[in-house]
């Protein structure tokens, strides 16, 4: 009798896991998001005294952009696989490490080959970070998977905000070697995620204890074809996003600088107004999905960005301000649909599609700075933002997404 009492509460128990919303995992997941982000995003915006310091040219930036980008996302599709059948919950942990050397090597770097090398690591942290983290997210989501995904990269995008803002106090002023302060937010979030990891290794050893775990999956009944297929819709949407983020993200700051003749941390202002715009888009973005459809809200975000970033190279300054606001709001509210319609065409497989569409985000951006500082280089910076204002209408492939939504059922 106690066997089988232990057996019922067990399988309670997972059922509970399964189906309640673990808010303080979320937003503890979350913030370590923001403190991963938040250190990534200190690179770009030194890029102004990196660039003065060492002489470089606008490709030379891209190509550090790249490098930083190509690490962070060739990884992550096969750490996301690996993962999906041997989870490593103190992976998250060590991926924090990584970025806290690549931070302190940046700080000491004396060279543009030792920036390439120590934005690796910090590329490499990111690699592993990402596909675990958002398993996490996934885990505690209680099948309100657009809000945990869209909580998890609040805490990302309010980290790329804030970043800027911080390295315009304590780097721009004082110099290079002050981003070793950064390091000390590294340290918080390795303390905070070895405690994430001890709710992770709990969380999986009572699943194992019941093997009839309890899962809330999407069922269509689309031909492997059409699946990937619409896989390679979401993955193309993916580029127009991110090669338009790669241009604010990276060359805004340059853009303001060379046509209203701000100064650094005046741009940073600007920076960090159209970064935090992403982060609040982000959090509207998955709970509107899961209310209304995600298919809708990607639609809404891609192509429904496009007047604005079409006016935008036309803009005075008080207006570019208004606009680039207006920008981040709505474009980033795609990420966490496209993410969680994806695990719906693909179910059980949250690491691998993770790493996939983070990857690939990243290295869209790589790619996207890398190749927009050759053409501002070759052309000019504000001729950059007028190219880059046509890519949301690439938006209009969202008309070819199955409708898969609406057909949920719990599998005991």
């Amino acid at each position: 009798m106690k066997t089988n009492s232990s057996l019922t509460n067990s399988t309670i128990d997972t059922k509970q896991l399964a189906q309640q919303t673990v808010f303080s995992i979320l937003f503890t997941i979350s913030f370590t998001h923001f403190i991963n982000d938040l250190l990534q995003a200190v690179i770009p915006a030194v890029y102004p005294i990196i660039k003065d310091k060492f002489h470089l040219t606008f490709t030379e930036i891209g190509l550090i952009t790249l490098t930083y980008q190509l690490t962070a996302s060739i990884l992550q599709p096969f750490i996301g696989f690996y993962t999906d059948r041997k989870p490593r919950p103190y992976s998250l942990a060590i991926a924090m490490v990584f970025t806290m050397v690549g931070l302190a090597a940046v700080a000491v770097a004396s060279s543009f080959t030792n920036i390439l090398l120590a934005v690796s690591l910090i590329g490499i942290g990111s690699s592993i970070f990402h596909p675990e983290a958002s398993r996490v997210a996934h885990m505690a989501s209680g099948g309100k998977k657009g809000l945990a995904q869209s909580i998890f990269q609040l805490g990302g995008n309010a980290g790329s905000a804030i970043g800027p803002l911080l390295a315009a106090i304590i780097v721009v002023p004082y110099g290079q070697f002050n981003i070793i302060w950064f390091c000390i937010a590294a340290v918080l979030g390795i303390v905070i995620l070895s405690g994430i990891a001890k709710w992770y290794q709990k969380h999986l050893a009572l699943k194992a204890k019941n093997k009839s775990t309890v899962t809330e999956e999407i069922h269509h009944s689309l031909s492997r074809k059409k699946v990937i297929f619409s896989l390679g819709i979401l993955l193309v949407l993916i580029f127009s996003k991110y090669f338009y983020m790669a241009s604010m993200t990276s060359y805004y700051t340059f853009y303001l600088i060379d046509k209203f003749q701000l100064s650094v941390q005046e741009s940073q202002i600007y920076l960090f107004a159209f970064m935090g715009a992403v982060a609040a888009g982000t959090l509207f973005g998955g709970a509107l999905g899961d209310r209304f459809g995600r298919k809708y809200i990607i639609w809404i975000s891609i192509l429904g960005v496009a007047p604005f970033t079409l006016l935008l190279p036309y803009a005075s300054l008080f207006w570019t301000g208004i606009l680039s606001v207006l920008i981040g709001l709505i474009i980033s509210s795609a990420f966490s649909a496209i993410l969680v319609y994806a695990t719906e065409l693909v179910p059980g497989k949250v690491g691998l599609i993770a790493g996939l569409f983070f990857g690939l985000a990243f290295g869209m951006g790589g790619l996207g700075s890398a190749v927009l500082g050759k053409l501002a280089d070759t052309t000019s910076i504000e001729y950059v933002f007028k190219v880059c204002a046509f890519l949301p209408l690439i938006g209009i492939l969202t008309t070819f997404l199955p409708n898969i939504e609406g057909k949920k059922k719990i599998k005991n």
